[in-house]
């Protein structure tokens, strides 16, 4: 391009002007750094849930923790929101010991204990370290125990497969929350016997930080087929589970089940046998669809009691006095996983090691389903079975 001087009249030829384009960084370190930026906001908004390393021995006080509830992308109602938010606070409580934790053992029953005895012969000698509660849904228990004397708590009438099974469970859990000292919750029934000694079914309970709470997925017509689209928004089927009702809980836990209302009420309204054509069973769906929900990681997936259901019918087996053996008992005892079976065509089986801090123990503290003629040969071979 040709410019005119305007001191001497002579003409210049000026290099044309480049536009040089402005630097950029790599377009791979931008998203790098979105991608970064992304993790790092989710992190301090969903922090993962942390379990105290403290243990009942050493220390009585645990720090807070942050537990995290998994995110959902629609929009809460308020009855879910204040469900939220009561259940992460007492989540995140200080877990405060105290001098002498106990045990509360939550018996639900029909009238008298079948095996009183041979509880009394399982608590002896550690007082202080035990609490009984009695649930007595048709009749007053007559008790040859004294250990049982004064320990039922008021009771109502307890129908099989209908939510009062629930409700029985809550207020047993109810009177023994009453106990500050009762840190771990079992539901028995009148046909459950002890496997092992007390000394061990306190340090397997106590020596770890999780509920025994048996879940497990079952798309067959016993499972996931008893669901209702009555239970959304709150209760997807995704997260509709099966389980024993025989749970062994943590208070945290036993806090949670009482203090739920919402869920309690889905399953209340639309859980009941021939509701919408479908037989659903709250003792068998609540607790573990509401644990699965809340806090998949502080439960188990399998009961501490042990059920036989190889028989295939409604109910579990019932062993007879004939079959109540030492080689029964030490066979059950010997179990380290637990085992389930979907309810479809497929049958599909499903073995879990029981994982105890890290390591793979036996699964089961408890049994039943034992009829009282059984009595006289638990008796005498509790001496030997329970050794440990």
């Amino acid at each position: 391009m040709k410019v005119p001087h305007l001191g001497n009249g002579n003409t210049y030829i000026v290099p044309p002007q480049r536009n040089r384009p402005t630097a950029r960084p790599p377009r791979w370190i931008i998203i790098l750094l979105c991608l970064v930026s992304v993790c790092l906001i989710g992190a301090y908004i969903y922090p993962p849930g942390q379990y105290p390393a403290c243990y009942f021995f050493s220390s009585n006080v645990c720090s807070p923790i942050k537990y995290w509830l998994p995110p959902i992308a629609r929009e809460l109602t308020d009855d879910e929101f204040a469900s939220r938010v009561v259940i992460k606070n007492i989540l995140s409580m200080p877990l405060i010991w105290p001098k002498h934790p106990k045990i509360a053992f939550m018996f639900l029953t029909p009238g008298s204990l079948p095996f009183e005895k041979l509880w009394e012969t399982f608590f002896l000698g550690h007082e202080g370290r035990f609490s009984i509660y009695v649930h007595a849904s048709r009749e007053k228990p007559v008790h040859v125990s004294p250990l049982f004397v004064g320990r039922e708590i008021r009771s109502a009438k307890v129908v099989w497969g209908k939510i009062s099974m629930v409700e029985a469970e809550k207020r047993l859990l109810a009177n023994a929350l009453q106990d500050p000292d009762n840190q771990h919750f079992v539901l028995l029934s009148d046909s459950c016997v002890p496997l092992h000694n007390f000394d061990y079914v306190y340090s397997y309970l106590m020596g770890t930080n999780i509920s025994y709470i048996d879940t497990f997925w079952d798309p067959g017509p016993h499972g996931n087929a008893r669901y209702t689209e009555h239970m959304l928004p709150e209760i997807e089927e995704k997260d509709f589970r099966k389980g024993s009702q025989w749970f062994s809980m943590k208070r945290q836990h036993a806090l949670i089940v009482m203090a739920d209302s919402l869920y309690f009420t889905k399953f209340k309204l639309y859980c009941k046998p021939g509701f919408d054509g479908r037989n659903c069973y709250a003792d068998e769906h609540y607790l573990p669809t509401l644990f699965t929900m809340i806090d998949p990681n502080g439960i188990a997936n399998w009961s501490v009691t042990h059920v036989d259901w190889s028989e295939g019918k409604w109910h579990p087996k019932s062993y007879r006095a004939e079959e109540v053996t030492y080689e029964l008992l030490k066979n059950i005892t010997s179990i380290d996983e637990s085992y389930h079976v979907t309810s479809d065509e497929k049958k599909v089986e499903m073995l879990t090691p029981c994982v105890w801090n890290g390591s793979k123990r036996p699964c089961y503290l408890f049994a039943r389903k034992f009829l009282p003629e059984g009595f006289d040969n638990l008796m005498q071979l509790f001496s030997n079975y329970a050794i440990v």
